[in-house]
């Protein structure tokens, strides 16, 4: 592989960030309240969700024990911080200082985590799942439609002994599964056919080596992974997590020289830049990315999810992952591990498993991106010497939606960030991933990527995306 070029599939498999995590101002003011403890009520600010998410990490290390978790106001684009009544008036005073809005609740943090404990030693049950939601200030239970009969008592039997207020149970009518499938955007090839996932961002492992990660229940799956289904390996994977405490996977690429280009593809030529990792708020919105069904967005729903896959390996066994982000955004078998990202180019998480598909929709549940970051030692950014530039010739015209474009080269998308306008796109022909292949919208397409796309687009139009 040249050092300046890469082939047109491996440009497909990109995505990824220039900057380590969370690196946001201050945003606490320096104003104390008052030493007599009496409060001055400031009106709630106006911020992204991005700067909400900032906010309620500081918040929580300032109230402490009174904190009760936050969520974002989409609507009036408000943090709202939870707080449990007591002896806490100056720092509510800080917290309403700071710009977030104050609402007392029942339920504290440790007596709803006190709770996903039990629910964890008494019901785990596959097909259920669990998490957080500040909304309610409630533990938001999900069975699916496999948990029907003694299982379904058993888990309502133990929600009922959680204490009035403290977990609502909802059905879901399709199943809770992980997302695997075959012929996408990342292959193996294993014993008894051909496993696909999708991936999620390009990173650069402990070592500098360039990598990338996606679900952990992919790298258990397969060791050796392809951007084609019936290419050469082309990765090997480093750590994988799953079942556990998490489902990522760090999967290094084999040449030192592969360029990762630090971006999501969105499909139909057009690419997001990833500028940080950031972790999930509660209501805000976020936009998926998946080889199989391609862009498709959703709002945050709950967090610290707990979710019980029925295992694959073991008829009578269950696969229990906890730590996941809960969302409404749709996703099918193929898109495990792909992006789940912010319209502001935060790389939130990747496609865990979840239940119903892109018709009906469903619930899906995402590895946290700063917890995978972590946990393996990497870093969000370019993953090879001169990533997302190549011999780029020029800026390709943002009206052409992939294929040779204009600025030529094989390139893949750097220079001038690619329009992040994009549309969740299946596009046509083959498509086993999500992009532009080597045509506009069709051929191969056996990856998700922009093909010789040489970059470019003005960035002036806005992410959309369905749900």
């Amino acid at each position: 592989m040249s050092h300046k070029r890469i082939p047109k599939r491996k440009a497909a498999i990109a995505a990824g960030s220039v900057v380590a995590l969370g690196a946001a101002a201050i945003l606490l003011p320096h104003a104390n309240a008052s030493q007599d403890g009496s409060s001055t009520d400031a009106a709630p600010r106006t911020m992204k969700a991005t700067d909400a998410s900032d906010l309620a990490s500081q918040l929580q290390g300032l109230l402490g024990q009174a904190f009760a978790g936050s969520y974002y106001d989409a609507a009036a684009q408000q943090l709202v911080v939870n707080v449990i009544p007591g002896d806490n008036n100056n720092v509510v005073v800080q917290a309403k200082k700071a710009g977030a809005k104050v609402r007392e609740v029942s339920n504290s943090l440790a007596a709803l985590k006190t709770g996903a404990q039990t629910l964890k030693a008494k019901a785990t049950i596959p097909g259920t799942a669990w998490a957080v939601d500040p909304k309610t200030n409630k533990l938001a239970v999900t069975a699916d439609s496999t948990v029907t009969g003694a299982d379904w008592d058993r888990l309502t039997s133990t929600v009922k002994s959680l204490g009035d207020g403290m977990a609502t149970v909802k059905r879901s009518s399709g199943t809770f599964k992980t997302l695997v499938s075959g012929g996408d955007a990342i292959f193996s090839q294993v014993q008894g056919g051909t496993v696909r996932c999708s991936l999620g961002f390009n990173v650069k492992a402990s070592d500098g080596s360039p990598a990338f990660l996606t679900a952990g229940h992919c790298g258990v799956a397969a060791k050796q992974w392809s951007d084609s289904e019936t290419g050469q390996p082309i990765a090997t994977v480093d750590q994988a997590t799953f079942p556990g405490n998490g489902d990522f996977s760090l999967i290094k690429y084999d040449d030192p020289n592969t360029q990762a280009p630090s971006e999501v593809n969105t499909g139909e030529g057009q690419a997001v830049q990833i500028t940080q990792a950031a972790d999930a708020t509660v209501g805000e919105q976020v936009f998926r990315m998946g080889s199989t069904t391609g862009l498709h967005d959703g709002t945050v729903t709950g967090l610290d999810a707990t979710v019980n896959f029925q295992s694959e390996t073991d008829p009578n066994g269950v696969d229990t992952v906890t730590g996941l982000i809960q969302t409404d955004v749709c996703a099918e078998a193929g898109d495990s591990g792909g992006s789940l990202f912010t319209q502001d180019g935060s790389a939130v998480g990747m496609t865990s498993g979840g239940s119903g598909d892109c018709t009906s929709g469903g619930e899906t549940f995402f590895q946290p991106v700063t917890t995978a970051l972590q946990a393996t030692g990497a870093t969000l950014g370019d993953g090879g010497a001169g990533a997302g530039a190549g011999d780029q010739g020029g800026s390709a015209d943002p009206s052409a939606s992939a294929g040779d474009q204009a600025g030529g080269g094989d390139t893949v998308g750097g220079g001038d960030t690619a329009d992040p306008s994009a549309t969740a796109s299946d596009g046509t022909g083959d498509q086993s991933g999500a992009g532009a292949g080597d045509q506009a919208g069709a051929g191969d397409q056996s990856g998700a990527g922009t093909g010789d796309q040489s970059g470019a687009g003005d960035g002036s139009s806005s992410l959309t995306g369905t749900h």
